[in-house]
């Protein structure tokens, strides 16, 4: 099974929201989220890479969120359609955003040759997991806690100020476990030369 078969398998099974099935047209059919990269030059900097993330964040916070301490301890449970929208959608602002070019790299050889790959040229600088809230309500309603952790994702990393990072994760556990997949799936299953 494809990476786009995967996610449309998982999608319709989970998402079940009025606007699910014009949401999934829109990434089908309407944008280049299943050929798109998920960046540039690190994770999954590839044609098809930004389904292939989407999926890696999905199965790792499925996994994160079964786990005993979290279920246990912690009490958190989310329904599989909350599950599969933040994972799936994180990074649906990604979409239109990387062109095809090419740069100079140094072989071994001491030659320089181009090679391809992609440059980031945002059409819409909405920011990121709040670019990813507005286009994905554009079809679905996201509840707080959805859009909180679409939102934050990306946790620490970003360019937010901490204190409010923090707070949106003491206040919406589900944005601390997006984020922890998000990170998992980027720094073990997709850097080079990862785990």
């Amino acid at each position: 099974m494809s990476a786009k078969e995967e996610f449309i398998e998982i999608f319709q099974a989970n998402i079940q929201r009025e606007g699910a099935e014009a949401l999934l047209d829109y990434l089908s059919n309407k944008c280049d989220f299943f050929t798109a990269p998920a960046s540039a030059r690190y994770h999954s900097a590839y044609a098809g890479g930004l389904c292939e993330h989407s999926l890696n964040v999905y199965h790792c916070l499925v996994d994160y969120l079964q786990r005993e301490r979290v279920t246990d301890l912690y009490g958190l449970e989310y329904s599989p359609e909350s599950i599969a929208l933040v994972a799936l959608l994180h990074d649906v602002c990604k979409v239109g955003c990387f062109k095809p070019s090419t740069r100079n790299v140094k072989g071994e050889d001491g030659k320089w040759t181009q090679v391809p790959t992609f440059q980031f040229e945002d059409p819409l600088p909405y920011g990121h997991g709040e670019k990813s809230v507005y286009v994905v309500n554009g079809f679905v309603r996201l509840t707080r806690e959805e859009a909180m952790a679409i939102r934050w994702h990306m946790g620490f990393s970003g360019t937010e100020d901490n204190r409010l990072v923090g707070r949106a994760f003491a206040k919406y556990p589900l944005a601390f476990a997006l984020s922890v997949a998000d990170m998992e799936a980027t720094y073990f299953l997709e850097q080079e030369g990862g785990l």
